[in-house]
């Protein structure tokens, strides 16, 4: 197998981050779950998460939960993504609550929950305005959920949650999370008893905590991004008081050669159906590297090289200008990248890109 690309994780990064964040959030009352997804579920991630401080992991996929409960990681865990039907015999049997927004798919866990002898906690998720998933509250949606979560024999009602920043990129206010806690309230009455969790959204909600201006009601997050690269794509930011340098994807030099900086003969569109454009900056040396779009998202890496700029990639090749780049280059050299969330995602799922954990 070839060195390259791999990705470099530096746990102990990791782990300060989750520490830190840990830390703010219980001034404010507030617990925190490891959300693994964003490193397909990584094991010593995982870990490094939960020594950290984190109260519960959580993961979309069921098969990342089932590796990580391979390793008997003393936690909870949490299936992120709403439960797919076919799906469900797994998750009550593995997962200790879900979240959950069909009253049809409450009824098949709580059926499935049945035939297993066991019991489910769920949260019910709520749009605020981000429109992906989560009942809409209104009156109606609340009181049909209710009677549907009050008719289960083995399905209970933790808590509600809600999505913010994903989808339509809405970012969470006072505002918008004071409406979570009214469909709360609501659900309460309904159901005849106090809710344990208000879980008010992800990493984009941390600044909400900084600012100290969460509702005092939201008792849970659920953070990736911030424990994962120091950063909140959604709020435009890095986070400054955590590690940004926490991963660092490498990718191997395969052709070095000066070339026109713009192709010669009709353009059409590329592999990918677009039409590239290009700046006329005559010959410049000009790098392929090992890595494409079947690896890693594009737009979402950053040279940490001075003088190295990303022209553009085909599925497997990377073309990179390193007319300027200071100090001697060959064939095998390493160029890296910092990567933003989208590309951390993209790389940890690639079978093309081998992740490195390093201790520090």
């Amino acid at each position: 197998m070839g060195r390259n690309p791999k990705l470099r994780i530096r746990l102990s990064k990791v782990q300060d981050n989750a520490s830190k964040v840990v830390d703010l959030c219980k001034g404010s009352k507030i617990e925190v779950g490891g959300v693994a997804k964003g490193v397909c579920g990584n094991v010593s991630v995982a870990r490094a998460m939960v020594d950290g401080g984190c109260s519960f992991l959580a993961d979309s996929r069921i098969q990342n939960i089932i590796n990580l409960k391979k390793e008997n990681l003393d936690s909870p865990f949490m299936l992120l993504r709403l439960p797919m039907p076919s799906e469900i015999d797994e998750i009550v049997s593995l997962v200790n609550f879900s979240l959950v927004s069909m009253t049809e798919v409450v009824k098949l866990i709580d059926e499935a929950c049945r035939i297993q002898n066991l019991y489910h906690d769920v949260i019910v998720m709520v749009d605020v305005g981000d429109l992906r998933e989560g009942i809409w509250p209104s009156e109606s949606e609340i009181e049909n959920m209710a009677k549907t979560l009050k008719g289960c024999q083995r399905v209970r009602c933790i808590g509600v949650g809600t999505n913010v920043g994903c989808f339509g990129g809405v970012l969470p206010s006072p505002k918008n999370l004071d409406k979570l806690v009214k469909v709360g309230h609501e659900f309460e009455e309904f159901l005849g008893y106090k809710l344990k969790i208000y879980s008010g959204g992800s990493t984009s909600s941390l600044a909400l905590v900084e600012k100290g201006i969460m509702p005092s009601e939201i008792n849970q997050l659920r953070v990736g991004e911030a424990i994962l690269l120091g950063s909140d794509v959604t709020g435009r930011r890095s986070i400054p008081y955590l590690n940004q340098d926490t991963m660092i994807l490498e990718a191997e030099v395969i052709e070095l050669r000066r070339k026109p900086s713009v192709p010669i003969g009709r353009v059409g569109a590329d592999a990918f159906g677009n039409v590239p454009a290009f700046a006329d900056k005559g010959v410049r040396l000009r790098g392929i590297l090992a890595i494409g779009k079947q690896d890693v998202r594009l737009d979402g890496i950053s040279p940490l090289q001075e003088g190295v700029y990303v022209l553009g990639a085909s599925s497997d090749h990377l073309i990179v200008d390193i007319e300027e780049l200071a100090g001697e280059i060959t064939i095998g050299s390493i160029i890296s990248f910092k990567v933003d969330y989208g590309a951390m995602l993209a790389a940890t799922t690639s079978p093309y890109v081998r992740v490195v954990i390093e201790e520090r």
